[in-house]
């Protein structure tokens, strides 16, 4: 049952982001263009997901744990370090320059483009790149 759901999830998850436009790289680079062909249209997706989101989280907090899990699995961090700023600002210039989030990127790859596949190419060589990168220690809390 659990991965049957995991697989709606995800059908879902591709719907709303081939209906939304986001498999389309110009679309999503039109979108970051505030200075020249700016689309805002992916606006009203964003706050889409913000509603849904507002609102979802309100209801599964309600519940002791999730319907297929034992326990909820969320980040405790709140730590705002440069490990963290790195990661994000390396992620956001990836989808500047490449038009393509992860997220939207697995979808894409159901239209048989060629670059949707070198991107998650290049995603996946990234993560294992920084499997080979040492462990930054632990800063103690103060």
């Amino acid at each position: 049952m659990k991965h049957l759901f995991s697989l709606l999830t995800g059908l879902v998850f591709g719907t709303g982001i081939a209906i939304s436009g986001m498999m389309d790289p110009a679309k999503v680079l039109n979108f970051f263009d505030i200075a020249g062909t700016w689309d805002p249209s992916l606006m009203f997706v964003m706050g889409g997901a913000l509603v849904v989101t507002f609102f979802g989280y309100r209801l599964v907090w309600r519940r002791s744990k999730p319907l297929f899990e034992q326990r909820f699995q969320v980040p405790t961090s709140t730590l705002i370090d440069t490990k963290l700023i790195g990661g994000s600002a390396l992620f956001g210039i990836g989808w500047g320059i490449a038009g393509f989030c992860p997220g939207a990127a697995i979808p894409a790859l159901g239209t048989g483009r060629w670059e949707v596949a070198l991107f998650l190419i290049a995603v996946t060589a990234g993560f294992y790149v920084r499997r080979l990168l040492p462990a930054a220690p632990e800063k103690a809390a103060t």
